[in-house]
């Protein structure tokens, strides 16, 4: 049962990440469509689609599976599972802001930039980069 729920989690998590990828990118092309324009509308569509239908199912899999791996594997002691559950905490806080960045596009009340969605559009690599140096290495 353990190798199951371990390929589910990373099923999961690999959608989650392509959705925690794509929707800042979204985000970058829909601040210079027109408020309004058939673009804009199209974009809303997208953003509300890839956030509700992919993400949050994919991020609340993964937090299942994740954890009952981390309990039934006991590595709640091991230094590198708090490192990544750390990382992961903190990915689970970009999700959110990503649905809040979201909610401000759908209301035509975004006041981010392209320079600002471009940057925040490199955390989710940075963020999987550490949990999985993390699992693969387990330094600590």
């Amino acid at each position: 049962m353990y190798d199951i729920i371990k390929a589910l989690h990373v099923i999961s998590v690999i959608a989650w990440m392509a959705g925690l990828f794509y929707l800042p990118r979204l985000f970058i092309y829909h601040v210079s469509a027109e408020k309004g324009s058939d673009k804009s509308e199209t974009f809303k569509v997208m953003e509300r689609r890839l956030l509700r239908a992919i993400m949050n199912p994919a991020m609340m899999a993964t937090w299942a599976f994740g954890l009952f791996l981390l309990i039934d594997g006991n590595w709640i002691v091991d230094g590198w599972a708090h490192v990544k559950l750390t990382a992961v905490v903190c990915m689970t806080g970009f999700h959110m802001a990503c649905a809040r960045w979201r909610k401000a596009f759908e209301n035509d009340e975004n006041a981010k930039s392209e320079k600002f969605f471009r940057i925040a559009n490199e955390v989710p690599t940075f963020l999987l980069f550490i949990i999985i140096f993390m699992v693969i290495v387990k330094p600590f």
